[in-house]
């Protein structure tokens, strides 16, 4: 069975954050934020590609399933379930979220693969649907928490 691992950031500094993906064997990280920007230093797309690279794991960033502006408020004022209505209406019914995914199953069948977003809790975050739809498509789900500070 192939499987797909989620992670979260919330907490962690970039050296406990890389630790827990090669605790776990993570070659890959699909970074599913719509905005890979983060006021937490090492978590910006550029400077984060740069670290998984120089430590052997890849990074792709997946814009097509990262939640709208909408959807993020929603989250960041602990609306799990309006966040999660927002990203189901309004990203996964797209073509470009199908693809996407596609792509994303496809690269997790074949090496280990983690999904990123910034929430520690998944079940707060869209990675929780995301997982899911992998999930339903015969992927164990691990979700991956790396030691706060």
């Amino acid at each position: 069975m192939p499987e797909i691992f989620t992670i979260g950031y919330e907490g962690a500094d970039s050296e406990r954050f890389l630790l827990a993906l090669k605790d776990a064997g993570i070659t890959s990280v699909a970074d599913v934020r719509a905005v890979a920007l983060s006021r937490k230093r090492g978590f910006s797309k550029n400077a984060l590609r740069g670290t998984l690279v120089e430590a052997g794991i890849g990074y792709e960033h997946y814009r097509e399933l990262g939640t709208p502006a909408a959807g993020r408020a929603a989250a960041r004022a602990g609306d799990a379930d309006t966040m999660h209505r927002i990203f189901c209406e309004e990203v996964l019914t797209t073509a470009a979220a199908t693809e996407a995914l596609a792509r994303l199953a496809k690269e997790a069948a074949a090496a280990p693969v983690c999904l990123l977003c910034f929430e520690r809790d998944p079940a707060h975050c869209h990675r929780r649907i995301l997982s899911g739809r992998l999930a339903a498509q015969g992927f164990k789900v691990t979700d991956l928490f790396p030691p706060q500070l």
